[in-house]
């Protein structure tokens, strides 16, 4: 099955590893084609992702608790808003 899986997409054995072991954090692109691959829900699977590439990044911060629920915060405020915020 790891090879049909692989071939199909365009990913090596190793990658697969990685992510599986959680020593590599997916492209957004590899999960989209994993959602296909595995007829699972695009956005579920994406947001999945993303919440962990950021818990990936930060985990090692002692305030990274609150820089994520600030990120959340922003991110609301932008949605809601229409103003663009350069960060430089």
């Amino acid at each position: 099955m790891l090879r049909q899986v692989t071939e199909d997409i365009k990913a090596t054995k190793a990658l697969l590893s990685m992510n599986e072991r959680e020593e590599k954090v997916a492209t957004k692109d590899q999960v989209v084609t994993f959602a296909d691959f595995f007829q699972i829900y695009e956005l579920g699977l994406l947001t999945l992702w993303l919440n962990e590439k950021n818990v990936f990044e930060i985990n090692h911060d002692d305030i990274a608790s609150y820089a994520s629920k600030m990120a959340g915060e922003v991110i609301h405020c932008l949605k809601t808003s229409k103003t663009n915020i350069t960060y430089v």
